[in-house]
């Protein structure tokens, strides 16, 4: 039943490779609970006992409240699943709250460390190239690690200046594009190699295959190391640098929303409670009464 639901998510949901290895995981995690604390591993004959047990043994353990409610959602979708196949005729997760956690505050890049990156990341040796224009890509455009793996060739439309990119859900969206990124990008393709995958997805490793998860995100925790020693170095920080700065710097919120592939605008409002400074400066120069003080 878990290679069918695997697969269902996989070719019927269309979600991302990371999604997809992320949920056999936290499955394969919970069947082997299942096998220790019960002796079986029938998905069928599992109740809310069992999973407040397997939520208590993963708390016991110091897994974070973070990993244990993501492992809960893979839960939920599975015997939702289930359901659905007329396998079960209840979830044993309904009524199951997930935790409640103060979320790490995610701190973006100032302007100019991303500025300041810029300068020092010309490192002279192989493959720096597409690990700054990896970089490059998601600060200007603020789309997703798994979004930049599997962006396609025809996806990318230099007359228009612009990209279409398929995010969560299997819904696309368009992204503009700069004139110096579009230049980056011209450069970049007449450097690769035209092998296998090339021909397909736009960035490419050095065998001709597209870029993985893992790639990405060393490429941009090294790189970004080079200007700070925060200790969040990661392909989504850069998401989030993109969102405060356009933000920051007058773009509708509106509009960020849709470049972002938010589905709703509180998403995309976090990023405005990002530089409280940044907020006050624009309402004293901005509002009547705040000119007046």
């Amino acid at each position: 039943m878990v290679d069918r639901f695997l697969e269902y998510i996989e070719i019927e949901k269309r979600y991302s490779p990371h999604t997809v290895t992320s949920y056999r995981k936290d499955l394969a995690d919970f069947s082997a609970f299942l096998l220790k604390t019960e002796a079986h591993q029938d998905f069928t004959a599992v109740d809310k006992k069992i999973i407040r047990n397997f939520m208590t043994e993963l708390s016991t353990a110091a897994i974070s409240k973070r990993s244990i409610n993501r492992k809960l959602s893979s839960l939920r979708s599975f015997f939702l699943f289930l359901l659905k196949l007329g396998e079960i005729t209840a979830s044993p997760l309904e009524n199951i709250q997930s935790l409640k956690f103060y979320a790490e505050k995610q701190i973006p890049f100032s302007e100019a460390e991303m500025e300041e990156l810029k300068t020092k990341a010309s490192v002279p040796n192989s493959g720096s190239f597409l690990k700054e224009l990896i970089i490059e890509t998601l600060y200007q455009t603020g789309m997703r690690r798994a979004e930049l793996c599997n962006l396609l060739i025809d996806d990318v439309d230099f007359s228009k200046k612009e990209m279409k990119v398929v995010g969560k859900g299997n819904k696309s969206r368009m992204i503009p594009i700069s004139d110096d990124l579009i230049a980056a990008f011209k450069e970049y393709l007449l450097e690769r190699k035209p092998l296998a995958e090339s021909k397909m997805y736009f960035f490419i490793n050095a065998k001709g295959k597209k870029l993985n998860d893992k790639f990405v995100y060393s490429a941009v925790n090294s790189y970004l190391g080079l200007v700070s020693t925060k200790t969040k170095r990661s392909p989504h920080i850069l998401r989030h640098s993109f969102a405060t700065h356009v933000l920051d710097n007058g773009a509708e919120i509106s509009k960020v929303k849709k470049i972002m592939g938010h589905s709703s605008l509180a998403s995309t409002q976090v990023y405005t409670n990002a530089n409280i400074e940044q907020l006050k400066k624009v309402f004293n120069n901005a509002h009547p009464r705040a000119k007046k003080i």
